[in-house]
């Protein structure tokens, strides 16, 4: 029996197969246009503006300013207006509000942290998938030992990664943090809080909530010089190592972004140092994204989990098996939440 239908494969057009080599192509064109800043140049013209315009402003030269709008066209970034014989270019909405650097929603910062950590990354895949263990040490020459300390290599690159997560959860977080009622828990703690804008966001949908912060010293230190501000009066910081030293007392522990980067084992061991540190009647919260349970998709958690072999000890995984890492450390009543975003919200409770 054939294994196909209709016309032979060999004689189709392979365009799905030219899409996805594509793909790297698209990347490295909205990586650019971002570091280059066209986007906040448009964004502070009064009027469209012609290629030579943009090139003169980024100091960039005619012919790559002139290719590189015209991607950037294609990809429906920019709008094109026509004028006395010459194209003139502005932000097209999504352009406006995700990529330029003024914008409270922008990604600026995640992108420049991808084209400039997570791509150089990535160069080694094809090793990654064959030695199962990430590629920090051939990208930037650092031991990943400690995946943390390789991770915050420099306070440039803890300043970026930082970033990086402060515009995920400027676009995400609310969901994530009203996937379920958590009005019960007044008492709550962020570990791994990084940026705090998780917190940011249980202040501002929770009103009776207080929110700890806890983290490494120096994420501490980074923190609150750049992010948290004396005006966030119900946000406060624990230093510390969520391994090794003690987990203050809280009515809910929420883990965003976090069990991902570990394996199994490790996973089970925090937890069960969560669970213990955790007030009787008391929840944790976890923030990640979920496969479905086949192991089918979605694409984007997928690609995400190979992510995290290139860069982490850790994987993505399913509703089930988060349920199955929070019941081995004590956890009951897990249930789980999709919320149609990048993230979603696992919750399993502590016994009163």
């Amino acid at each position: 029996m054939s294994s196909t239908e209709g016309t032979p494969v060999t004689d189709a057009y392979p365009r799905k197969i030219l899409e996805y080599m594509e793909g790297f192509l698209i990347s490295k064109t909205v990586f650019a246009a971002c570091e280059l800043g066209v986007f906040d140049v448009l964004l502070g013209a009064e009027h469209p503006l012609s290629a030579e315009e943009v090139s003169r402003a980024v100091g960039a030269s005619l012919d790559g300013t002139q290719r590189l709008l015209a991607a950037c066209t294609g990809l429906q970034l920019l709008n094109t207006h026509q004028g006395s014989g010459q194209v003139f270019y502005s932000n097209t909405e999504q352009a406006r509000v995700y990529l330029t650097r003024s914008s409270p929603l922008s990604l600026l910062q995640s992108i420049q942290y991808s084209s400039r950590t997570i791509y150089l990354c990535w160069h080694y895949l094809t090793d990654a998938v064959r030695e199962g263990r990430n590629q920090y040490e051939k990208a930037f020459g650092v031991s990943s030992a400690d995946l943390f300390h390789a991770l915050y290599r420099s306070d440039e690159e803890m300043v970026k990664f930082m970033h990086l997560m402060n515009s995920i959860w400027n676009i995400c977080g609310r969901d994530v943090v009203t996937a379920f009622d958590l009005s019960p828990f007044k008492v709550i703690c962020d570990l791994g809080g990084c940026s705090g804008a998780l917190a940011k966001q249980c202040t501002s949908a929770y009103p009776e909530c207080t929110v700890m912060i806890f983290d490494l010293p120096k994420v501490v230190h980074m923190s609150r010089e750049h992010f948290v501000s004396e005006a966030d009066q119900r946000i406060s910081f624990y230093q510390g190592d969520f391994f090794k030293d003690p987990l203050p007392e809280a009515d809910l522990y929420i883990l965003a972004r976090i069990l991902h980067d570990w394996t199994d084992d490790r996973c089970i061991e925090l937890l069960s140092r969560v669970h213990k540190a955790c007030k009787p009647g008391g929840a944790v919260l976890l923030v990640e994204a979920l496969l479905h349970e086949d192991g089918s998709g979605p694409l984007t958690v997928q690609l995400y989990s190979l992510n995290m072999l290139v860069q982490t000890e850790g994987r993505e995984r399913t509703a089930a098996q988060y349920a199955a890492l929070l019941a081995a450390a004590g956890f009951t009543n897990v249930q789980h939440r999709l919320t149609e975003k990048i993230y979603d919200a696992v919750l399993g409770h502590k016994e009163a």
